[in-house]
């Protein structure tokens, strides 16, 4: 005779990480910001070519330039964010006393100097 074994299903929480969720809701506000921008500015644009005040083709010039230096501001920010998240990071790191990649690296380099000059000794000897 087979048994029937009930299994429950456990739901696991996933955690929060305070400081990423704090970095993913700046970086939706910031899309959000940029999309409602970039509408306003599109609906000025239109607003001045339906009144006749700006020619199409001067409109049209404007919105790409606009959106050329958005588009330049954002990958300067976005660096900006990312060298400050970098540096946070490494400093989190330093402090729970664990090794960067670039100390990782140092290291390495250090190990393989030093495997050199113990090949060279033995060599002479």
């Amino acid at each position: 005779m087979a048994e029937k074994i009930k299994v429950e299903e456990e739901t696991v929480e996933e955690a929060v990480n305070p400081f990423v969720d704090g970095i993913r809701r700046a970086l939706l506000a910031g899309v959000g910001a940029f999309s409602m921008a970039q509408d306003e500015a599109e609906k000025f644009v239109n607003k001045l070519i339906e009144k006749g005040e700006i020619a199409e083709k001067d409109g049209r010039s404007l919105l790409n330039d606009l959106a050329e230096k958005r588009k330049d501001r954002a990958k300067e920010s976005s660096k900006r964010v990312s060298d400050e998240l970098e540096k946070r990071m490494e400093n989190l790191l330093n402090r729970m006393n664990i090794p960067t990649k670039s100390d990782i690296e140092q290291l390495s380099k250090k190990v393989a100097e030093l495997t050199k000059k113990i090949d060279a000794l033995k060599e002479k000897k």
